[in-house]
């Protein structure tokens, strides 16, 4: 529920500040007073008016401009306030702000409950907040897809479920089918180049590849055998100072066992010597160690040129591959195995064969989904029938028919209907999609009774109506003050309006005037609390000589 609308430099308002209640809220005034600013502002600080069309809501000359709506919370409104991780508070607070910059260019910012807050987001929120309807919305019916989703509203939550699940089974059909079509393709491609596919199985098939670290190690005997020479002589200098000594002079093998064999004498007089005994006795083994290892190095260590001959050919040739393909050789033994399975004898066939069969599976899946979706849509078609044929008779359409026309559709995430309107107000006069056929004030009829059928669904936004019983006679201006009226029972209803029936069964009143003040066009927005009040408002809004005297009669039979 809107609970509060603040305005500062808005249009031809300087500052303003309202408080709203439930129930039935009429604004009335004379033409160009400013009674849309209000709906005009409540659609800016819920993410409309952007750039230009924003700008133009400012009042002439102002550096800084306000608008602030307080809504009052509901289970949907905490929960999404929740999901989208703001921390619900007593009441709703939304502001926008404007503020010049250099020149004539102004930034604007929105915040909710005083943190920053995002256009997508205020998009997001703005069906839990309000709902508005301005007099002939064919633009809006129009729109691609607007029918289906006011159908699908109706539907509930039962209907909700099943279009999550048509979703779901489009999007894994979607995926499917991309996976086969992309192997198709490349089938196509493949069966295209075979010649060229067949030549490179050939070369890498010829180049005899199994081991991916083949390159690593022959890399590794190559430089052995180049360094062959200088490693010897690395070898003998090592020997000789670890094992056969240099110069005459005794090794280190020699020392250390001479060491060892002093620290075990030591050791015997002081038994506190044994741990670094032991310490020496396993340093001398791992010298040992040492010197069986180099043996063995030593021993596999060879200069064979026709063995180095051999490596460097078979790098060459592995380098070759490498750079022709553009892969490493783990890629290229993949690369083989890869064609040697699309050459083989079944080639694609296993593949195809089992992403067709995945696409079909999913296909059903979706068609399923989508025949629960249309099973789902055809009763609320059913009931939306039921309810305009009870509500717009009363509003002058007495002779009109309505239907809802579900036909296939390519399916889509949203299901595999085409959802249209079908109208017709007169006897004789076949059924025609409704942005046709329909006048504007049969579009407002026709609105009013489709607002009024889906809030006894889903009663979560305020609703706004602006001026929609515009064009309408007095009769059928009190039909729909009637409606507006039981409306108002389940959700909170704002309505500009002109229509003295209409204003007189409001449970609110305000009315907006304009004043010129020092030169400068001032609007103003009065709450009518006492019965005169509204009676010279409603007898302005009938004119006329006994327009007294109906003014009166209406808020008598507002109060009987």
């Amino acid at each position: 529920m809107l609970t509060g609308l603040l305005l500062q430099n808005i249009a031809l308002i300087e500052s303003l500040e309202l408080e709203f209640s439930s129930g039935f809220t009429v604004l009335t005034g004379e033409t160009g007073a400013g009674k849309s600013i209000l709906l005009d502002a409540l659609d800016a600080v819920l993410g409309g008016a952007q750039g230009a069309s924003g700008v133009r809501l400012l009042r002439a000359g102002s550096d800084r401009a306000r608008i602030e709506a307080a809504f009052q919370l509901s289970p949907a409104l905490e929960q999404w306030l929740i999901g989208a991780e703001f921390d619900p508070e007593e009441e709703l607070l939304i502001s926008r702000e404007w503020k010049r910059q250099e020149g004539d260019r102004f930034s604007s910012r929105c915040r909710l409950n005083g943190s920053t807050v995002n256009r997508q987001q205020l998009l997001e929120l703005r069906p839990l907040l309000i709902d508005l309807t301005v007099q002939g919305q064919i633009q809006l019916l129009s729109r691609v897809g607007q029918q289906r989703l006011w159908l699908d509203r109706l539907g509930g939550s039962s209907l909700a479920e099943v279009k999550a699940q048509v979703a779901d089974a489009w999007t894994d059909w979607r995926v499917a089918a991309d996976a086969l079509m992309a192997l198709e393709q490349e089938q196509q491609r493949f069966e295209q180049e075979r010649a060229e596919q067949e030549q490179q199985l050939e070369q890498l098939q010829a180049a005899d590849l199994e081991d991916p670290d083949e390159q690593q190690r022959l890399e590794q005997d190559q430089d052995r055998l180049v360094h062959g020479v200088r490693l010897l002589e690395g070898l003998a200098l090592l020997f000789g100072r670890l094992r056969d000594g240099a110069d005459q002079g005794p090794s280190l093998q020699d020392h250390f066992s001479a060491s060892i064999q002093e620290l075990q004498a030591m050791a015997q007089l002081d038994g506190s010597l044994e741990p670094l005994r032991d310490q020496a006795l396993d340093l001398g083994a791992g010298i040992d160690a040492l010197l069986r290892s180099l043996d063995q190095y030593g021993l596999a260590l060879e200069s064979d040129p026709d063995h180095l001959e051999r490596i460097q050919d078979r790098l060459s040739v592995l380098k070759r591959l490498q750079r022709r393909y553009g892969l490493d050789l783990a890629g290229l033994i993949l690369r083989r195995d890869d064609l040697l399975h699309r050459l083989g004898a079944e080639g694609f066939a296993a593949d195809l064969a089992r992403l067709h069969q995945d696409e079909n599976d999913r296909r059903q899946s979706r068609d399923q989904a989508n025949a629960a979706l249309h099973r789902e849509r055809s009763n609320a078609a059913e009931a939306l029938e039921a309810s305009l044929l009870e509500l717009l008779p009363p509003m002058g359409l007495a002779n009109m028919r309505f239907k809802v026309d579900l036909t296939p559709c390519d399916p889509a995430d949203h299901g595999a209907d085409a959802v249209q309107f079908l109208f017709s107000a007169n006897p004789g006069q076949p059924m025609a999609p409704l942005t046709e056929v329909a006048s504007g004030g049969e579009m407002s009829r026709f609105l009013l009774a489709l607002k009024t059928t889906l809030a006894a669904v889903d009663g979560s936004s305020t609703l706004l109506f602006d001026e929609i019983d515009a064009g309408v006679s007095g009769r059928v201006s009190g039909a729909m003050a009637d409606l507006l009226q039981t409306l108002a029972r389940q959700r909170q209803v704002f309505c500009v309006t002109h229509q003295p029936l209409v204003a007189a069964v409001a449970d609110h009143h305000f009315r907006v005037s304009k004043h010129v003040e020092d030169g400068v066009t001032h609007s103003r927005v009065s709450r009518l609390r006492d019965t005169q009040e509204r009676r010279q408002e409603l007898a302005d809004l009938a004119g006329g000589n006994q327009a007294d005297a109906y003014a009166a009669s209406l808020l008598d039979q507002r109060t009987a």
